[in-house]
């Protein structure tokens, strides 16, 4: 594995490998660690039951929060992991030198809370060759950060299809862009995790995409939008792309909207999802922390229903 910047085990990682050679499994240590997980670019199996785990994503809650303040309050709403969304005032970018890096890892090591990757706007449907090769340089320079952070993996995005170009030749070249950037991320231990997002979102493309895009490191970021319920409905859409899901799932509010999220956490206890589901969530609460409680309080509830169907379903 290439190294750059900080270099050594955090705590976490040490324990980690500690329990595998005790006896743990090499899917479920490589996806909870690494980013990769039991069946080829995903976090889903047939052998070992969900070991599914909330935490939050910093697309509006938590944006304003900087990084120790942002610890704090995950630890207090009792969310053990954080995607840190770029462009937000936790400040943890690509420009920052080798000692910020090094504090970051830091303080996630010195706390419960799991840094589990970085949420880029990197997209690669750019019809423009510069505009494309300045996205890729950008995503290694995540990719990079988010090693010497402690991180496991970056988030990037499809995106959008443009006029007088071939819808398959846009799909083509996201893949193909992808599978780049998958053996790049494997070199640092990161997983490429593509978000469910924009004009690609129904998930027909996204599976056009991944069938292109066939690196083990290169995942899907579930992102629970609108499109997943068109065509033939939430369940057929996911069952595209149930055996490429990376280590990250995004959610709104679940107990807000008509989104069938009970459903939706059925489908990733079925699928034996081993990951983080991340709120990604969008009103704007008076009490930030209360509100993170409120939603861990409701997966709680929709996890502990659909584990139990699934047992009595045998």
């Amino acid at each position: 594995m290439k190294m750059s910047g900080v270099s050594g085990l955090t705590r976490r990682e040490f324990l980690a490998k500690t329990a595998f050679l005790a006896g743990g499994s090499i899917s479920g240590f490589l996806c909870g660690h690494i980013g990769l997980g039991a069946a080829p670019g995903g976090c889903c199996g047939d052998t070992a039951g969900p070991d599914m785990r909330l935490g939050l994503c910093t697309y509006l809650w938590g944006k304003d929060w900087d990084l120790p303040t942002l610890i704090a309050n995950c630890e207090k709403a009792g969310l053990m992991g954080v995607e840190l969304r770029t462009e937000h005032a936790h400040g943890v970018e690509p420009e920052i030198g080798t000692a910020a890096r090094q504090e970051v890892r830091r303080r996630f090591m010195d706390s419960p809370v799991e840094l589990v990757g970085l949420g880029s706007n990197e997209r690669f449907d750019h019809p423009d060759p510069e505009s494309l090769k300045r996205a890729i340089d950008r995503t290694k320079a995540f990719v990079i950060l988010s090693h010497d952070c402690g991180g496991s993996g970056v988030k990037v995005k499809p995106d959008r299809f443009y006029p007088n170009i071939p819808r398959e030749k846009t799909i083509e070249q996201i893949g193909h862009t992808l599978n780049e950037l998958g053996a790049f991320g494997a070199d640092y231990g990161q997983q490429i995790r593509l978000e469910v997002h924009g004009q690609c979102a129904p998930l027909p493309i996204i599976k056009q995409i991944m069938d292109i895009a066939q690196h083990p490191n290169v995942a899907v970021c579930w992102n629970s939008n609108s499109e997943d319920l068109q065509g033939q409905g939430l369940d057929f859409n996911f069952g595209l792309v149930k055996d490429r899901l990376g280590a990250t799932v995004h959610v709104r509010e679940l107990n807000l909207g008509d989104y069938p999220y009970p459903r939706l956490v059925e489908l990733l206890a079925e699928a034996r999802y081993r990951g983080w589901v991340l709120l990604e969530c969008r009103t704007s609460p008076p009490d930030l922390v209360a509100a993170l409680i409120e939603q861990r309080k409701v997966w709680e509830e929709l996890v502990a229903r659909a584990l139990a169907k699934l047992s009595a379903a045998g």
